[in-house]
């Protein structure tokens, strides 16, 4: 059975500055995945709303691409992997287990998809798809090195399980997630979405997680509170008052083209000012 493939390359490629397909080298694929953190939000307004999260790419695409909006990782990183597959690199989605804010060694359901890609030999991690610690550059699997991008450095443990990926926040290397190479199909995305976006205890399920980069900065907002990081500087935070007030950061800070949803503007009320 053929992968399914992309509708409309060229418009996908103009909203990450491309006139044309360029090249499958790793110089590209850095400005690829850079440009795509900026370009498109991570966010989990449907799941509030309510909605099913369709992770097919034909919904994907029209989600994204038409109806300005941004989605997680089994949507973003399903959409650049095709995008990937269709400039001709040689990648293939893996998935992993979300440890980041859980306490050292512990061991999460596998819910996180991201993307592995063969270049010249060498092996990396793409992932375009983490929320507000998104790497913002292809990592190279087989380094045990501190890596650089254009955000914070990060860094790969191997061990008998698999993979931790860390980043380095402050001068505390925090564990991100575990991941393996395991052959992964559409029905394991498929379970690992339907949790995450219906399950009670799913964080998807129970607040605003919105996310974006940009040069020497990230924007995350979670509920009420929005906040602007700088590289070497101190966070800049506040707090949204009102349901309007949310609207305008979504709007106006993060690009989003928020849907006219009476159930999603009745939990975003709720989440805003807690019962």
């Amino acid at each position: 059975m053929s992968e399914p493939r992309l509708t409309n390359l060229a418009s996908y490629l103009q909203r990450l500055g491309f006139d044309a397909p360029p090249a499958p080298t790793l110089d590209t694929l850095r400005l690829l995945q850079l440009r795509h953190t900026g370009a498109f939000v991570f966010e989990n307004l449907t799941t509030l709303a309510g909605e099913p999260v369709r992770i097919d790419l034909s919904s994907i695409e029209q989600k994204i691409l038409q109806d300005g909006r941004g989605g997680y990782c089994y949507e973003l990183n399903y959409l650049f992997l095709a995008l990937l597959q269709a400039l001709g690199y040689e990648a293939r989605g893996i998935s992993g287990r979300v440890v980041m804010g859980q306490p050292e060694g512990a061991w999460t359901a596998r819910t996180h998809r991201l993307s592995l890609v063969t270049l010249d030999g060498m092996r990396y991690i793409t992932d375009v798809g983490f929320g507000g610690m998104v790497p913002t550059a292809p990592l190279l699997l087989d380094s045990r090195d501190e890596q650089s991008t254009p955000h914070e450095p990060y860094r790969i443990e191997q061990h008998a399980d698999g993979y931790t990926l860390r980043a380095k926040v402050g001068e505390e290397w925090r564990a991100m997630y575990i991941f393996d190479l395991q052959r992964q199909e559409d029905i394991d995305y498929a379970v690992g979405n339907w949790y995450v976006s219906t399950h009670p205890e799913s964080s998807f399920a129970r607040q605003l997680m919105v996310a974006r980069t940009g040069e020497g900065w990230r924007r995350t907002l979670n509920n009420g509170s929005f906040a602007i990081h700088r590289m070497g500087h101190d966070s800049e935070r506040r707090e949204v008052a009102n349901v309007q007030e949310l609207m305008g950061v979504l709007e106006s800070e993060f690009g989003i083209r928020v849907p006219n949803n009476a159930t999603l503007m009745r939990t975003l009320e709720r989440l805003i000012v807690p019962q």
